[in-house]
């Protein structure tokens, strides 16, 4: 009996095995199914909105850097048309220097080139010698300018097909136009760095116009007309190209037969816009990587199943071992790419980092005249200061050269908070104010003329109030405008037989200082506080110590005027928000 059970069970036992592994299959490779559905639908919509959100980063990066190169070089001819050497030339018509004035100028401004045209529209001298003497009279940038009181912008399509951008506006003498400056905007710059993304970029202006593009045949035209020719030919191969895109939203757009996302923003610049084509391969790849390690684990389990299975027979044992190594080559190779594309990714965050700071670091490059203007006035005192202790040492009088070398080292300190002020100056809005005391801001500001003061003889009445004027603000910087301000006023009554110089502090509403001078007043005091504007002989100065104070009064939230006094010369006035004790803010803006 014992036997007939034997024989029964030997055939049944063999077949329930083989019914469940096959149970067990089917229900894996239906789990393996959903679950890269699910993967890749996740992965999908999650890969493809960061690639948007990189996408437009980016294009408001583009943006951004674009705006701001127009407004740096929409003051360029304002600033030139004021230039007393150009006007000069123009009304002299002595052009040998002129060339040379504009070179000095381009390389500090950045732009593609400059150009100065007399009022028959020639050019009299230019950056690009191939342009001098060139007739411009019919050219928009001249014909617009003589028009104008104010800066044109002008945009010209040439016969190669590229777009010149200028900046123009007529210069001026006594009412009397004496000719035309002309800026070229060098754009170009920007499809060059862009060529070297993935992305296709298209700048259009306000009627739709492509003026700008990674792909130059597509300048001149409209999106649509630029597009026309890269949308796959028919709907037959729409059809396909969105098969082969499986793992990608609906795109916005075909460029050759590949299907793109489409951003756009606004330039914020006469209607200018911006758009970009970002493809989906990167969310092509990158979810196609993650599926394959699915797929690759999946295969892992099936594979110890099948192993199991056979582990009986040798034959498919060798089989499962080459199988393996082959998934474990497909393993490695995907770790590999892997590794490359995050390579990829942080070399392009790098890029886009510094592209953004070097953006932020290009308005350091005006600051370099304030730099040598600033430095003048602390060298000049310990130059001073130095000779008065030379002249201590040799009548043995070592206590008192020891007070000037003192003065030097408090000079020293004062040009290093002068270079690190400069230094912050990419960083404007971060420090921190801090109440001042009026009266000895003045009190240090005086010290440090105090070498000129002696050597002029100059009589300095000071009115002060019994309590003390504070402020919130910065110290060193407010001791700037005071040392502007005095140093103008002593360059005032050098003519004067006996030089004069009122200063008053006064405190109600605002802390008001006021310097007075009994010299010659003001002759143009709507052109006063402009960049470049002076009076004084060449190589006394070159007209930017109202303009920095004017800037620095205005940073600290309070204003700055000027105006002739009643009885002759000039009052200048500086008043600041008071600081009651109260305020609890003290960060600058």
């Amino acid at each position: 009996m014992d036997d007939d059970v034997r024989v029964t069970n030997t055939p049944w036992q063999p077949a329930a095995i083989s019914w469940r592994v096959r149970i067990a299959l089917f229900v894996m490779l239906i789990f393996a199914i959903g679950v890269i559905s699910v993967t890749n639908r996740l992965l999908t919509d999650r890969f493809t909105e960061s690639t948007r959100s990189r996408a437009e980063l980016r294009i408001a990066l583009y943006g951004g850097n674009l705006l701001a190169e127009l407004r740096q070089n929409a003051i360029v001819p304002q600033l030139l048309a004021r230039d007393p050497t150009l006007i000069a030339a123009l009304e002299s018509a002595d052009y040998s220097l002129s060339t040379q004035r504009l070179i000095s100028f381009v390389e500090e401004i950045g732009a593609a080139s400059l150009m100065l045209l007399d009022m028959d529209g020639r050019t009299v001298a230019a950056t690009d010698r191939n342009r001098l003497g060139a007739a411009l009279r019919t050219e928009p940038y001249f014909v617009d300018a003589i028009r104008s009181n104010t800066t044109i912008f002008s945009v010209m399509l040439q016969d190669t097909g590229d777009y010149l951008f200028f900046y123009s506006r007529r210069i001026q003498n006594g009412g009397t136009t004496v000719g035309v400056i002309a800026v070229e905007v060098d754009l170009k710059k920007f499809e060059r760095a862009w060529a070297g993304i993935s992305d296709a970029v298209i700048v259009t202006s306000s009627t739709g116009e492509i003026l700008l593009a990674t792909e130059p045949r597509w300048r001149g035209k409209t999106e649509e007309e630029a597009l026309a020719n890269q949308t796959p030919q028919s709907a037959i191969e729409r059809a396909i190209q969105a098969t082969a895109d499986w793992t990608a939203l609906p795109p916005d757009a075909y460029i050759q037969g590949e299907a793109v996302m489409r951003l756009e923003a606004r330039v914020n610049f006469r209607g200018w816009r911006m758009a970009s084509y970002t493809t989906y391969e990167s969310v092509r790849e990158r979810v196609n990587g993650v599926l394959a390690l699915e797929v690759m684990g999946f295969a892992i389990l099936l594979a110890m199943a099948f192993y199991f299975m056979s582990r009986r027979t040798a034959g498919r044992a060798a089989i499962f071992q080459r199988e393996s190594a082959e998934l474990r080559a497909l393993n490695a190779a995907l770790q590999r790419e892997i590794a490359e594309r995050k390579r990829v990714q942080e070399t392009l965050a790098v890029a886009e980092q510094t592209l953004e700071q070097s953006s932020k670091l290009a308005a350091l490059g005006e600051m370099s005249a304030a730099v040598s203007h600033e430095l003048n006035q602390p060298l000049a005192a310990m130059k001073t200061y130095l000779a008065g202790a030379r002249l201590l040492l040799r009548r043995n009088r070592p206590d008192e050269a020891l007070s000037s070398f003192q003065r030097i080292d408090d000079l020293i300190e004062r040009m290093g908070a002068i270079t690190r002020q400069l230094k912050s100056y990419a960083r404007k809005g971060q420090q921190a104010f801090s109440p001042v005391n009026m009266a000895d801001a003045l009190a240090s500001s005086l010290s440090m003329m105090e070498p000129q003061l002696r050597q002029r003889q100059v009589q300095i009445v000071r009115i002060l109030p019994d309590m003390p004027v504070y402020t919130l603000g910065d110290r060193m910087r407010i001791e700037q405008v005071l040392v502007n301000l005095l140093r103008n006023a002593l360059d005032a009554t050098k003519s004067e037989r006996n030089p004069k110089v009122e200063i008053i502090l006064s405190a109600g509403e605002t802390a008001t200082l006021t310097v007075r001078d009994n010299g010659p007043g003001i002759e143009d005091l709507d052109a006063l506080f402009e960049p470049f504007y002076t009076t004084k002989l060449p190589g006394d100065g070159v007209g930017l110590g109202l303009a920095i104070s004017s800037g620095i009064v205005s940073d600290l939230g309070g204003r700055l005027t000027a105006r002739n006094g009643q009885g002759g010369g000039a009052v200048f006035e500086m008043q600041l928000p008071i600081y009651d004790g109260n305020s609890e803010t003290q960060a600058a803006e």
